[in-house]
């Protein structure tokens, strides 16, 4: 039975790979791109390293960047704004004046013999037939540089002077200076009647979407190319250095390649190659893990994450070579290497990176540039990142990350531009964006760890904190555990400081490992009151079940409230499978003769499986056996700590961790040199 659920278990997780290894290939192949690569790689500035190149058939030459912003700007100055004109107000605020003019000159009689009186609303109609703006016109940077504007009523357009405009303000001093001259010694008795500005409004207006949609008209009839090649011409011979106009006609060239289609055949070709790369790279991945890394390639969470990011980000990365409104430099990359870094490890999250960039960059622009940026900035990432303990750490990282971009850039257009005008300084704004989005990572540990259940430096730091409330329990109800618990915790983390490993994970777990201990507490000796053992009134066999018992109640105390998995490794590992030795003795000098069932005595286990639970182990049962011991020299703890080691390891209690004997050896030095300092012998001071 037990090996039908071994074959079983290692079926499913066989299948499970295989699921994994194919979604991860699968998502990846739906957004890389279809068209053939073009198989020359060449850079500005660098010499053309392959074989002389004919041109296979005829294509038209690109313009450049600038030479395309060139004459769109010198279109867009050449270019009418469109001005809309409301006839409405126009109608109704000369409707207005007329009548008001004409009841004021019928309550004056005096004013009937002006006969210029009648002229005004005329004048007024014509004002507004010019238009009328509502801000000065030196204000509008549509018509800086412009002498005329479309003015559109109805629909039908005509050309005006832009001298001829108005603001209400200039629409205002021209209504009130006509008036006063041809109206004369009545003026001021109109003006007094009529406030000349209830009638003037604007009447003109910049119509956004009629402007936006005629200067694209416009930039849409001016070609992109300047020219052809013609099949059979040739282009550049080997060795000839790429200069602007090579670089342009080749860059026309791979376009033209890459959006050219074969038959049938050859689209099944260009599809069978881009599964074989996707499957090649990811592979690879998978070979990483399962020679290097082989507890995350056993651990499905851990594997699944692992593809689930590298994914993501080829997702990231083609979205935004399809939306022209997203440069492919503003995808925070640097992202993956750093979270597979505060979840794992450097090399791991390297290896990623690696992988990533070069799926990424078989269809990025410029496929070399972006691999290089990608790779020396990820890189930069997992160095200045080595641990994630403040925030102050991520800032830096991200500030570390946008300068090893730009100089990395400005260093490679350098060479190809030969020339620091020439530069896209616009680059360094996609930069200085995909390194402010590293900050996401700081959300992005708190989910990640509640979905997969992983545990940064960052929550370790947070549950070593004494007043959690699992420690404050443990303080209280069982002191003498607690104080242990933080002598251990200080001796694991010194040897692991020196031995490698995480010094935040194996304190973690050393505060923990006795939590078990609340219940009962009186039974274990470090909580005891001298002369008061309540095992005296016990057998041994009972005595050996409540000391064992404190993994079991650790653990479900553990769960209760609700600590990382992690951590509970080290409350059902730190005994191993070791035996209760001082009852287990005991009950046989008791029971001469009997055969001793030795699995009563015995801890439940798991081993430790890593360094960090194998040096809890080790130091757990030095540090309480050093409390014991009645003569406490270097001496004493130098031959105490080669024994329990020993013993440990003669027991296979150390078969499933990755402790070295190098790095036992140090073990077993800083050890010693901690205890010989805590328990010093000090001078007697005079009474």
């Amino acid at each position: 039975m037990k090996k039908l659920l071994t074959r079983l278990n290692k079926s499913y997780h066989l299948f499970y790979l295989t699921t994994v290894f194919v979604a991860g290939i699968g998502l990846i192949f739906l957004v890389f791109p279809g068209e053939s690569r073009f198989r020359f790689e060449f850079q500005k500035g660098s010499p053309w390293r392959h074989e002389t190149l004919i041109a296979p058939f005829n294509f038209a030459i690109l313009k450049t960047d600038a030479e395309i912003k060139i004459e769109n700007d010198s279109t867009l100055k050449t270019y009418v704004p469109y001005f809309t004109i409301d006839t409405l107000i126009e109608n109704s605020k000369v409707g207005v004046f007329t009548l008001e003019l004409s009841k004021l000159a019928d309550k004056n009689p005096s004013l009937k013999a002006c006969e210029s009186i009648h002229n005004l609303p005329g004048i007024l109609r014509n004002i507004y037939n010019a238009g009328i703006l509502p801000k000065p016109i030196n204000s509008y940077k549509e018509l800086e540089g412009k002498s005329e504007i479309i003015k559109i009523r109805g629909n039908k357009g005509e050309k005006i002077p832009v001298i001829q405009l108005n603001s209400i303000k200039s629409a205002y001093q021209e209504l009130n200076d006509t008036i006063r001259k041809i109206t004369g010694k009545y003026y001021a008795e109109i003006i007094q009647k009529i406030i000349l500005s209830d009638y003037i409004a604007e009447n003109l207006d910049f119509d956004e979407k009629i402007n936006r949609d005629e200067k694209k008209q416009l930039l849409d009839k001016l070609s992109a190319t300047k020219g052809m090649v013609q099949a059979g011409e040739r282009i550049i011979f080997q060795g000839d250095l790429v200069g602007q106009e090579k670089f342009m006609i080749l860059e026309s060239l791979k376009q033209a390649y890459e959006t050219k289609r074969g038959d049938n055949i050859e689209y099944l070709l260009v599809i069978a190659g881009r599964l074989i790369i996707i499957t090649s790279l990811i592979g690879l991945m998978f070979l990483y893990l399962l020679f290097y890394r082989r507890e995350l390639f056993d651990h499905k969470r851990n594997l699944s994450f692992i593809i689930m990011m590298i994914v993501l980000m080829v997702f990231m990365a083609a979205f935004a070579t399809k939306v022209k409104l997203i440069n492919i430099y503003m995808v925070p990359m640097a992202i993956l290497p750093i979270l597979i870094r505060i979840f794992y490890d450097s090399r791991t999250a390297i290896f990623s990176l690696v992988v990533t960039t070069l799926i990424i960059g078989y269809f990025a622009p410029n496929s070399y540039e972006y691999i290089i940026l990608q790779i020396v900035a990820g890189i930069i990432a997992v160095f200045t990142l080595n641990k994630l303990h403040k925030r102050s750490h991520l800032v830096i990282s991200a500030f570390a990350v946008f300068i090893s971009y730009s100089v990395v850039y400005i260093a490679m257009a350098m060479v190809q531009e030969g020339s620091l005008e020439n530069i896209n300084w616009e680059a360094l704004e996609w930069f200085g964006i995909s390194s402010f989005l590293i900050f996401i990572t700081y959300p992005l540990i708190d989910i990640f760890e509640r979905i997969f259940g992983f545990v940064s430096d960052v929550t370790l730091i947070e549950l070593s904190n004494s007043n959690q409330p699992l420690l404050r329990k443990l303080a209280e109800e069982a002191p003498g555990t607690f104080q242990h618990s933080l002598q251990v915790a200080n001796l694991a983390e010194a040897v692991i400081q020196r031995i490698g490993g995480n010094p935040f994970l194996v304190y973690a777990g050393a505060l923990y490992h006795d939590i078990g201990k609340t219940y009962k507490s009186e039974y274990f000796i470090e909580n005891q009151v001298a002369g008061m053992n309540p095992h005296d009134s016990l057998d041994y066999l009972k005595s050996a079940v409540i000391i064992i018992d404190h993994v079991t109640y650790g653990v479900q105390l553990a769960r209760k409230y609700k600590l990382p998995e992690v951590l509970i490794s080290f409350i059902t590992t730190h005994h191993g499978t070791t035996q209760s030795n001082y009852f287990y003795k005991k009950y046989q000098i008791d029971n001469p003769g009997v055969e001793v069932d030795t699995t009563l005595f015995s801890y439940p286990g798991p081993l430790p499986h890593n360094k960090e639970m194998a040096v809890l182990m080790l130091t757990d049962g030095i540090e309480a056996t050093a409390h014991s011991l009645k003569e406490k020299t270097a001496a004493t703890f130098s031959e105490m700590i080669d024994y329990l080691v020993d013993q440990k390891i003669k027991s296979n209690q150390l078969i499933d961790a990755d402790l070295t004997l190098r790095e036992i050896t140090i073990l077993k030095s800083t050890l010693l040199e901690k205890l010989v300092s805590i328990y010093h012998i000090r001078i007697e001071y005079p009474k």
